[in-house]
């Protein structure tokens, strides 16, 4: 209490005045960290506003077409950043770049744990055919990348379908992954979804020269105690006695 017997003011704290391109990345972020927890129709816009400790109006400001407009936005906001996680130096063996794509595609799954799902797999009652196509998008870009890898600039339609097979695996193993309670550790699913990437080449090389020359100027490039080294030493017991099929 102060002389006059009042309770002195709580001092407010100061505003915050943010860029026009800041306040944007702040809401949106407020909204991927909703929607990474709670299905996107599950979310208002006044959750929105208090968790980025704004006004609802200011939330409609930046987004007068409500909530469908914010939604994809957000998804557009990962779908950057998930076409990012590919993004990597063409030097060092494939199977050590695939690694480095996949630390970053999978921590951002864990990061967003069931909110993943609403973000990319779809069936949320706001699902458009505008979201879909940026989802499609996603695979689309994460396949282009993993094609410049290769080094192949026109890649054969099996080689092709090879890449966006592989990537699809990716994306339900991620889920599978979330439903199985994050098991096994992201280290262990990474290993995993490598040796089934140079797994599937193979196969695929079995029947395709142009994958067959791209498989093996890669596995020139990779350490016998690196991921295809490893992978080969674990198949050849498995396989050792099927020598009555040749």
């Amino acid at each position: 209490m102060n002389g006059s017997g009042t309770a002195p003011a709580v001092p407010r704290p100061a505003y915050r005045r943010l860029s026009v391109e800041q306040r944007r990345s702040q809401l949106l972020a407020a909204a991927l960290g909703l929607f990474a927890q709670r299905a996107p129709e599950d979310v208002s816009l006044d959750d929105v506003a208090t968790a980025a400790e704004v006004s609802r109006p200011l939330v409609y400001r930046y987004f007068p077409g409500g909530k469908q407009q914010l939604y994809e936005a957000a998804l557009r906001s990962a779908a950057d950043e998930l076409e990012q996680c590919f993004a990597e130096p063409e030097s060092g063996p494939l199977t050590q770049r695939l690694g480095h794509a996949l630390d970053r595609y999978l921590t951002f799954v864990d990061q967003h744990d069931a909110g993943f799902s609403a973000l990319l797999q779809g069936g949320s009652v706001v699902e458009t055919s505008r979201t879909t196509a940026i989802v499609d998008e996603v695979r689309r870009a994460a396949a282009e990348q993993i094609l410049r890898h290769l080094g192949e600039p026109e890649p054969s339609p099996r080689l092709r379908t090879t890449v966006r097979m592989w990537i699809t695996a990716v994306e339900a193993a991620s889920l599978i992954w979330l439903d199985e309670e994050k098991r096994p550790t992201l280290d262990e699913l990474r290993d995993w979804l490598v040796d089934h990437f140079v797994a599937l080449l193979t196969a695929t090389a079995a029947r395709d020269p142009q994958t067959a020359r791209v498989m093996r100027a890669a596995l020139k490039g990779e350490a016998p105690d690196g991921p295809a080294g490893e992978l080969a030493r674990r198949i050849l017991p498995v396989v050792s006695e099927a020598a009555h099929l040749l």
